[in-house]
């Protein structure tokens, strides 16, 4: 599988090549600004590219701007944004087409190499890999003046929350420690709760539950 990495850092980028690799990843550019990271989605054509969002030379959402870009020109690029702090008009604006292969992560996560590259993985695969924090914030705000949302247990707001950053069922069963039909049952309810389609596709299923997490901003 073919990465682009952008990362303004030499040592963490880096840090972030040497993992790649160790994990069978092939880096296809490793590159520090905007201008060689718009080259490099262009001319390289990765499977899937890994972006800090503030790169040079504005140091503002120059990375951001660049994967959104490449995303227009080539529908669908598989791209997994690292940001240092947590920013959910970086998510919006990741998750506006509606489309999978997105993720967001700070850069906290990178230092868990087991979630890194599962979340690397998962985008690559045209999934969506959304950090907790950003998914804990978005709960907050909408739990504070919304029926729906109050009306979800606390076990389904646990399933939720998990089902949001784009895990599976199997996945989210897994972590829970219960059985996939209980999971199943449990996202159900939910989406009945929500008034959202239920659909038998992880991705889709994830941009609903993000979609109307994100009403009324």
């Amino acid at each position: 599988m073919r990465v682009v990495l952008a990362e303004d850092l030499f040592l963490l980028r880096d840090g972030l090549v040497r993992m790649l690799e160790a994990f069978d990843f092939e880096i296809a550019a490793a590159v520090g600004t905007g201008p060689e990271l718009t080259r490099a989605l262009a001319d390289l054509e990765p499977d899937v590219a890994v972006v800090d969002v503030r790169l040079p030379p504005s140091h503002t959402d120059e990375g951001l701007q660049c994967a959104l870009a490449a995303r227009r020109a080539r529908p669908g690029l598989p791209v997994l944004v690292l940001s240092q702090h947590v920013e959910q008009l970086y998510a919006r604006e990741l998750l506006a087409d509606g489309v999978g292969g997105v993720g967001y992560l700070l850069k906290d996560r990178v230092f868990d190499a087991e979630q890194f590259i599962d979340a690397v993985r998962r985008v690559a695969a045209g999934g969506t890999a959304m950090d907790p924090q950003v998914i804990q914030q978005l709960l907050a705000r909408r739990q504070g003046d919304d029926r729906p949302l109050g009306r979800l247990t606390p076990r389904e707001l646990e399933v939720l929350e998990l089902m949001a950053q784009g895990r599976s069922n199997a996945a989210i069963a897994g972590h829970l420690v219960v059985t996939e039909r209980a999971i199943a049952k449990h996202t159900s309810n939910i989406f009945q709760k929500l008034g959202l389609d239920v659909s038998d596709d992880d991705n889709r299923r994830v941009l609903a539950v993000l979609a109307y997490l994100d009403q009324g901003r």
